[in-house]
């Protein structure tokens, strides 16, 4: 039976979608078989980041709503063949989706694939609801700021709360994954530091993500970052993160400021 992982975040812009596409990537890389769903109805940017944007007919809402076959609105990906995407409409509204619609598809996806990613929108509206409500577990995305933070605390009372599994007296299983860490800032106190932010929320850290162009660059290319650059900083963190939801124990390194001669150089001279 499938693992339902919802990649959740209660701010925008932390890095949900580039995390879906480089975990999913990863997980695909270790064998196996995983379906990545974008819920941002709307807006839709999984595509882009997969780079399967001139590949999709159908999407989710013509799964929901019958109009498509689930087989017909997957897109398999070119480089890896046990990789596939569902991708979200652009042009309906969120409130296409519907509970009994959302359960009913990814209780099909549960008998075809090992895992299911759902990409959640930011905040608390309806289709953030919906991507999580059947999670088994969750990755919840927080950068190290205060209000990022704080966000990220509400949505763990949300999946406390609004999902079947927390209707049945069950437990999503949790995990943080701090995304954009800059080892320099943390360390003038422009950032909060990990510990803060593990206190804060109180739930297992996954991943440490380093501030890197290379994620950037990746999603521009339209390649999650686990593929385009298996030997970049964020690729590792990301393929580490994988292997520690496959129940592997894994060293968390946290990332650390990397100095260049130039900036060595300058630093003696300003000592």
């Amino acid at each position: 039976m499938a693992n339902v992982l919802v990649v959740t975040s209660g701010k925008g812009g932390v890095g949900k979608t580039t995390s879906t596409a480089a975990l999913g990537a990863a997980l695909a890389q270790a064998g196996e078989k995983v379906v990545v769903i974008d819920f941002d109805v709307g807006l839709r940017n999984l595509d882009l980041v997969m780079g399967a944007e001139r590949r999709v007919v159908f999407d989710l809402i013509n799964v929901v709503q019958g109009v498509a076959k689930l087989q017909q609105a997957l897109i398999r990906d070119k480089r890896l063949e046990n990789l596939w995407l569902l991708p979200a409409s652009q042009t309906r509204d969120k409130d296409a989706l519907t509970d009994e619609g959302v359960g009913r598809v990814i209780e099909e996806l549960r008998t075809k694939f090992d895992w299911i990613l759902c990409d959640s929108p930011a905040g608390i509206e309806r289709g953030a609801m919906l991507a999580m409500r059947y999670a088994d577990q969750a990755v919840i995305v927080t950068n190290p700021e205060v209000s990022s933070v704080r966000d990220s605390d509400r949505i763990i009372g949300m999946l406390d709360s609004k999902t079947v599994k927390a209707e049945q007296g069950e437990r999503v299983i949790k995990h943080i994954l701090i995304t954009r860490f800059d080892p320099a800032r943390a360390a003038r106190g422009e950032m909060l530091s990990i510990d803060d932010i593990l206190e804060i929320l109180a739930t297992p850290l996954l991943g440490i993500i380093p501030e890197s162009q290379d994620v950037l660059r990746a999603s521009n290319v339209g390649s999650p970052v686990t593929l385009n650059n298996v030997a970049s900083a964020p690729a590792r963190a990301y393929t580490d993160a994988v292997r520690r939801l496959m129940g592997e124990t894994v060293d968390m390194v946290v990332p650390t400021e990397r100095r260049g001669l130039m900036n060595r150089l300058l630093g003696r001279r300003a000592a």
